[in-house]
């Protein structure tokens, strides 16, 4: 079948046959776009259609198709050696809920990355995450429908030894069953999706790990752990492991996911920026927080729930404290918005200390505006100097700039953005409070 061709996956069907041929040992991705008919992630019982990916007859990755609406999405393959070979696509009917009954794939795009190229070093070392299994969090294949990984990416650092660096991996999940509750993330990250780091390692100049000493996974409990589990080659077998998506070494399970991690955080933005660049993602975040009950049946901005994600200014700025932060009390900021002809002040804290921002850096939050707010109704984001503990640290937090802020449309994709800094603003304690973007008269 030509890579050309739009594939139509029936349920318990044929699977699909894509030929590659590799000229030399690579690393084998594949972009693919998804959509399925009749599917959608806020839908009970109609979640995902999920497609399973084979190489040479061996289970590589499941991937879901969330929606009916198209989505481009990446997935690693793992290593081939030179010649021939055959990926195989097929609608897994075992994993997939009741209501999908097809999966359409278009334009998919076999690529082989060299290992020795700077991609082929991140996907040559990129973790392979299986899903999680715990019957007390769900079935066995819960993945399916709730906490699905979306998206990967990758960080890269100098080590301490000359030549060397440290690769980081991280994954953007659906949402987490566990952890920090929908309103205090919100107002924290500005999403309820759960961005994790999964796995590092150190590797040389060639770009190979360097020992199993140097490798760390995120456990359980948020503790760092050497990795000393089972590879695929270079590739660690990780598990998600509890409800806030923590990870072990894989003990097996039933679907796993091998995702595209080539993608990294521009630099001098928050990790958010990824969901920014695949906008599909907050409809999935959107969705999974409806179907679940997680949203307030009428949004009311002078309430701490989540009322509908439409209703929030999504808002990145980068700041810095000084002194910094650092243990025992501290100093957050809070992001206000005044609309147009309404004398109140919304909040991203909600006036809650401790849901304001205490990282230095990017740092997203999100705003929940009354039902109806437009972009052109907003006329000034406001920054907030909160003390969080007591005493007062004196610490003078700096909002060097607002890096976007947008509303999301009526399909849960992010609208342009329309605000960006007009310069370094200083709030201290006898100055808490100042404009740091006003709209042009």
């Amino acid at each position: 079948m030509s890579s050309r061709d739009r594939i139509v996956l029936r349920r318990d069907g044929a699977a699909a046959v894509l030929d590659v041929r590799a000229a030399a040992i690579a690393e084998l991705v594949l972009d693919l776009t998804l959509s399925a008919p009749g599917i959608d992630w806020a839908r009970p019982g109609a979640e995902s259609a999920v497609v399973s990916i084979a190489v040479d007859g061996r289970y590589a990755t499941d991937v879901l198709a969330l929606s009916e609406e198209p989505v481009r999405r990446t997935v690693a393959l793992g290593r081939v050696a030179p010649g021939d070979h055959t990926v195989t696509l097929r609608l897994a009917g075992d994993r997939s809920p009741p209501g999908a009954r097809e999966a359409h794939v278009a334009d998919p795009a076999p690529r082989l990355v060299a290992l020795d190229s700077p991609a082929g070093t991140v996907l040559r070392h990129a973790p392979v995450l299986y899903g999680r299994t715990r019957r007390s969090l769900g079935s066995r294949f819960q993945n399916a429908v709730t906490d699905t990984p979306l998206l990967g990416r990758h960080e890269r650092r100098a080590a301490e030894r000359p030549g060397h660096e440290r690769l980081e991996y991280s994954v953007v999940w659906s949402g987490e069953d566990g952890g920090t509750d929908p309103p205090a993330s919100m107002a924290v990250w500005g999403r309820t999706t759960d961005i994790e780091w999964i796995y590092n390692l150190e590797v040389d100049a060639a770009g190979r790990r360097v020992g199993r000493t140097s490798t760390r996974i995120h456990g359980p409990r948020h503790v760092r752990l050497p990795f000393l589990g089972r590879y695929e080659d270079d590739h660690p077998l990780l598990q998600t492991w509890t409800a806030n998506n923590n990870v072990l070494p894989a003990l097996g399970g039933d679907m796993r996911f091998a995702l595209g991690f080539e993608a990294t955080t521009p630099p001098g933005r928050a990790r958010e920026a990824l969901m920014d660049a695949n906008g599909w993602t907050y409809r999935v975040m959107a969705g999974e927080l409806g179907r679940e009950g997680r949203l307030e049946p009428v949004p009311d901005p002078a309430t701490r729930a989540v009322g509908d994600p439409r209703t929030y200014l999504y808002v990145e700025v980068a700041k810095r404290t000084v002194p910094p932060n650092a243990g025992g009390p501290t100093v957050g900021l809070a992001v206000g918005v005044r609309l147009d002809g309404d004398p109140t002040l919304y909040r991203s804290d909600h006036g809650v200390p401790a849901w304001s921002l205490e990282r230095d850096g990017a740092a997203a939050t999100a705003v929940e505006l009354p039902v109806g707010t437009r972009t052109e109704d907003v006329a000034e984001l406001v920054g907030l100097r909160v003390p969080i503990g007591l005493p007062d640290t004196g610490a003078t937090v700096t909002v060097a700039d607002v890096h976007r802020a947008f509303l999301l449309s009526e399909r849960y994709l992010p609208e342009p953005s329309f605000a960006r800094g007009q310069g370094a603003v200083a709030l201290t304690r006898d100055r808490p409070t100042a404009t740091v973007w006003r709209r042009d008269p």
